[in-house]
């Protein structure tokens, strides 16, 4: 989120950050949100009797911002048909690994058990399954010899922080869509 919001202040970029929504209260990210000057709002989704009512509730919040686009990070809810319907083409996801490997969680403890020559992250369109949208985009990183779960992330959170805002730039811009 940090990165998005920085590389929305250049004068040149296509995307204007106008809110940040979280799911808990407490999220950090709403703090570095609200020290930016930007719009937050939070739901918890426990006070909803249903997983459709939640999402029903962060549509109002985003169509009354008047959102586009809609960026999830660390957004960790599998969404319904009705809520991915409506974005459809309009919501992205970074994840973590190369997709469609290691879908999920404990992408790079996967990674590192198999012995793959290479990790990375993924860019994607948000679709009911889980990590299942069409990739945008895709960075690379090595695996290194002597690598653990926690020393392969923080390399692929390198590259998530470049990834991203190069994702949503690109989809601004209008140089990618979801294919029809």
């Amino acid at each position: 989120m940090s990165a998005l919001i920085h590389a929305a202040k250049a004068p040149d970029y296509p995307a204007e950050i106008i809110g940040v929504f979280s799911n808990r209260a407490a999220a950090a990210g709403l703090d570095t949100a609200r020290g930016e000057g930007i719009t937050t709002a939070a739901l918890a989704q426990s006070k909803f009797e249903t997983r459709l009512d939640f999402e029903n509730a962060l549509t109002a919040i985003l169509e009354a911002w008047r959102t586009d686009i809609v960026c999830m990070a660390g957004f960790m809810r599998i969404l319904t048909p009705e809520f991915t319907t409506r974005w459809q083409g309009k919501a992205i996801n970074i994840h973590p690994s190369l997709l469609p490997d290691y879908k999920g969680l404990d992408t790079h403890a996967r990674a590192l058990a198999d012995g793959v020559a290479e990790a990375g992250c993924s860019v994607h369109f948000v679709t009911p399954g889980l990590d299942e949208g069409p990739v945008i985009a895709q960075a690379r990183v090595p695996v290194l010899p002597n690598d653990t779960p926690g020393s392969l992330a923080a390399r692929v959170l390198v590259e998530e922080h470049k990834l991203y805002p190069e994702a949503l730039r690109r989809l601004a811009a209008g140089e990618v869509a979801y294919p029809r």
